[in-house]
């Protein structure tokens, strides 16, 4: 196996069969997209979101998620170009790449291997909250496993089985979400006065007038509106028209998502007992309907149809979290045994070594109340942990995510200026500017993940692993990269023609 150095990384060049060992199925459409990239993200409407009511209060929370709106949007037109430019399953990882080079890449490939992963973990405690609410007497534990199982089953199966029913759930879970907006307004049930949460901003104008502390704390909730519609660039492998269907399933999306957080935010918040039981609900939408149905069959039935919202993201994004950890173990910086694909053309190896982590995450954060003090999990005073575990895996989520945002915003940047010959079909109206518009924010969101002590233990730790990855690339992985990974390939190709200039 021959060997070359290209900076600080060493190259090994790998046969046929190690890419034909590797190689995705091309599956999907712009409709399959648009639910992958919607589904993904739609059980922020569910539950997650919630906790910034506790954070900043409604008010907080509304300008934290006009906020970062702005941020998704900035993001989304800006991967829309480079997901159509440099169409490979590494999506962030390939973009920061090309313009960072490996070291970059990594860094960004490692941040977004820590959202996708963890975010599956916030949801299924959201499943397991609601499948609680129905069956009490299961232990929540047994739905956690339970649905890691059945949905890493379906996406070692095929990723056309994977996309068709993601998006089955996703137009279940929007059909859902809109009955509940309907029935709300339809019954009276909404009222403005539960929208004040006790010690924090009862206006917009008390916000903006001295309450940017409570809008910083929401920061990371409002992001659960949006978090994880970056993940389309990873299906680009697996898309029959990346060019033209990679960018229209982007924007689609983002507009959907736009519309649903409004609703939610709004609608949700001011119904039943008010914004701060909302705020502390493991179920916050089975709770708006109870506020509009009363305790009976049809709430149940909701409820029940409700888990559509967080089945249609935990299923989507084992999808993504299997993706980033084949590419980036493909071109070499993980362990290249994750990389391997099975006979449906589906990494399977990755999908069952993201679960172990995620189960494992959820299982160990959920007992660790009896190892260290209540308090440094996002307990109050008095003992209680409204929404500690969700809240820690969300933290910890986010956090990685922002990283990766403000290294891709920045890529794109860079990219513009130093390779403005890179065909782009697709170019992002806002440009430049709007791309570092969105850096800003999401920098601003990074610094605001270290704003609330309950959960600045679990944002250290993962700063810590970021740490040890880091080590492990400069010790090992960076001599060790694969020169035929398309990722890499295209890079060095660039990198080539750029020295002979």
């Amino acid at each position: 196996m021959s060997k070359h150095v290209a900076g600080v990384a060493g190259y090994e060049n790998v046969d046929d069969t190690y890419l034909q060992n590797r190689k995705l199925k091309p599956s999907a459409g712009w409709i399959l997209l648009w639910a992958l990239g919607v589904g993904a993200v739609i059980s922020g409407d569910y539950g997650g979101w919630n906790g910034g009511l506790l954070a900043g209060g409604f008010w907080g929370l509304a300008v934290a998620t006009f906020a970062m709106a702005i941020m998704y949007v900035c993001m989304v037109l800006s991967i829309a170009e480079l997901s159509a430019a440099l169409p490979h399953a590494g999506g962030f990882y390939s973009f920061t790449r090309n313009a960072l080079g490996p070291t970059g890449g990594f860094i960004c490939g490692v941040t977004d291997t820590i959202e996708y992963v963890l975010t599956p973990a916030v949801i299924v405690y959201y499943i397991g909250g609601y499948l609680h609410e129905l069956f009490p007497a299961v232990p929540v534990e047994v739905w956690w496993i339970a649905a890691y199982a059945l949905f890493v089953t379906i996406n070692i199966l095929g990723s056309q089985l994977t996309l068709r029913v993601g998006l089955i759930v996703t137009v279940l879970a929007i059909a859902v979400l809109i009955v509940f907006y309907v029935s709300v307004i339809t019954t009276g049930s909404f009222d403005s006065t539960l929208l004040v949460v006790e010690g924090k901003p009862a206006s917009l104008g008390e916000t903006l007038d001295g309450g940017w502390a409570s809008v910083f704390a929401a920061l990371p909730f409002a992001i659960w509106f949006y978090l994880a519609i970056e993940q389309l660039p990873l299906a680009a492998e697996e898309t029959h028209d990346v060019v033209r269907d990679m960018p229209r399933a982007l924007i689609l999306g983002i507009i959907t998502l736009l519309a649903l957080s409004l609703f939610t935010m709004v609608l949700n918040s001011g119904v039943g007992e008010g914004a701060a039981a909302i705020g502390s609900s493991g179920a916050p939408l089975s709770d708006g309907f109870k506020a509009v149905f009363g305790e009976g069959l049809t709430t149940q039935a909701f409820t029940l149809i409700a888990l559509t919202g967080l089945i249609a993201s935990f299923h989507t994004i084992i999808y993504a979290y299997g993706r980033v950890l084949f590419a980036l173990s493909r071109a070499g910086y993980f362990p290249r045994w994750i990389s391997k694909t099975s006979s449906y053309q589906t990494p399977h190896r990755a999908l069952i070594l993201g679960a172990v982590i995620g189960l494992g995450c959820i299982l160990l954060i959920s007992s660790l109340d009896k190892i260290v003090p209540a308090a440094w999990l996002g307990a109050d005073p008095e003992g209680n942990r409204p929404e500690q575990i969700a809240g820690t895996l969300l933290y910890m989520a986010v956090f990685g995510a922002v990283i990766s945002y403000a290294m891709v915003m920045i890529s794109y940047i860079k990219l513009r200026i130093t390779r403005p010959d890179l065909a782009r079909p697709y170019r992002s109206p806002l440009g430049i500017p709007g791309a570092a518009v969105g850096a800003m924010l999401s920098l601003l969101a990074l610094v605001a993940c270290f704003f609330q002590p309950d959960y600045r233990p679990a944002v250290v730790g993962v700063s810590l692993f970021l740490l040890i990855a880091i080590a492990y690339f400069f010790l090992y992985s960076r001599h060790h990269l694969v020169a035929q990974a398309p990722e890499e390939e295209v890079a060095l190709l660039a990198e080539a023609a750029r020295e002979l200039e």
